[in-house]
């Protein structure tokens, strides 16, 4: 493993414990740029990882709590008149750091939420027919919750296929809960985080990713498992080709992760669920079985056949 990844991921265990596993798709997604959907319930611990994340490479941290009267400027910023200078001066919206916490996401209204497309997909905003860039790196990083509905707007399509990856926590085990108990009881580890890593090493990493080596067999079984979650039965929307390039993405950034600078077919497979089943929209039957997003992506994994390495002969 990486020396700045295992130290970024040893310097998070120190707020949060027993979910390593979570924390690696997270650091995923961070080297790649790429947007994360939280989805899980209250309390396990969804705004804590992004404030650690954010403290551990000593970023720029906003967070905007999402509901039906935020408005589109305070997301993406406005202009206001001066009047010393008698001109329009752009004022910074939360959208302005590097990472940007939409806490329960869903609450927002569909206008509000629309104003993220261009934030997620070109790391921009414009306000008033002028374009301000995002600072680099630059992630949103969304949370919600899956078991309420009143009040809540669902995502729109476009904006689900916009982030990288989605992730849900879970409950810890009962020793790791009573270690959370411990380490939180008097105060929050998070206040004595200390960052091991800088905005420029996380740069770096980003670019070191981009040099993973990736078969074209590879390439080819990435497209074939999405093109099988198009011709599911259950699926009215399979993967986008967003899907396969940010497949194609995250299975280089979990190799580097693991140690490698080449991706094998357990990295691919590992990553398929979180990269592509928010991706995919099931039909009414699938729900009537029981049948979610992640088994089609499941199944697609069973029906494409694995390539054979050179690599690994």
């Amino acid at each position: 493993m990486n020396k700045r990844v295992k130290e970024l991921l040893d310097n998070m265990e120190k707020v949060i414990v027993g979910k390593r596993f979570v924390l690696k798709h997270f650091l995923v997604a961070l080297l790649n740029n790429g947007h994360v959907l939280i989805e899980d319930v209250p309390g396990v611990g969804k705004t804590q990882i992004v404030a650690c994340l954010a403290r551990s490479v000593n970023g720029v941290f906003n967070r905007i709590q999402f509901t039906p009267d935020v408005m589109p400027s305070d997301i993406m910023g406005f202009s206001m008149f001066n009047p010393s200078t008698r001109e329009f001066e752009y004022r910074e919206g939360a959208a302005m750091c590097n990472f940007l916490l939409a806490d329960e996401i869903n609450r927002a209204s569909p206008k509000t939420q629309s104003s993220l497309l261009e934030i997620m997909e070109e790391y921009q905003v414009t306000v008033d027919g002028k374009t301000y860039p995002l600072p680099k790196p630059f992630m949103v990083l969304a949370t919600q919750n899956p078991i309420e509905s009143f009040g809540t707007y669902p995502l729109p399509e476009a904006q689900m296929d916009r982030f990288f990856i989605k992730l849900s926590i879970g409950y810890p085990e009962k020793d790791e809960e009573k270690l959370i108990i411990d380490r939180f009881g008097a105060e929050n580890p998070l206040d004595e985080l200390q960052p091991v890593c800088s905005i420029s090493d996380i740069l770096k990493l980003q670019e070191e990713v981009k040099r993973v080596k990736v078969e074209d067999s590879l390439k080819s079984y990435i497209i074939d498992i999405v093109n099988e979650t198009r011709k599911n039965q259950y699926a009215v929307v399979g993967g986008s080709p967003r899907g396969s390039l940010s497949l194609y993405r995250a299975s280089k950034a979990w190799a580097y992760i693991n140690g490698r600078d080449y991706i094998l077919p357990d990295d691919i497979q590992q990553m398929a669920i979180p990269v592509l089943s928010h991706r995919i929209i099931i039909n009414q039957e699938a729900k009537m079985n029981n049948i979610t997003s992640d088994d089609v992506v499941k199944e697609a994994l069973l029906n494409v056949e694995v390539p054979v390495l050179e690599l690994a002969q």
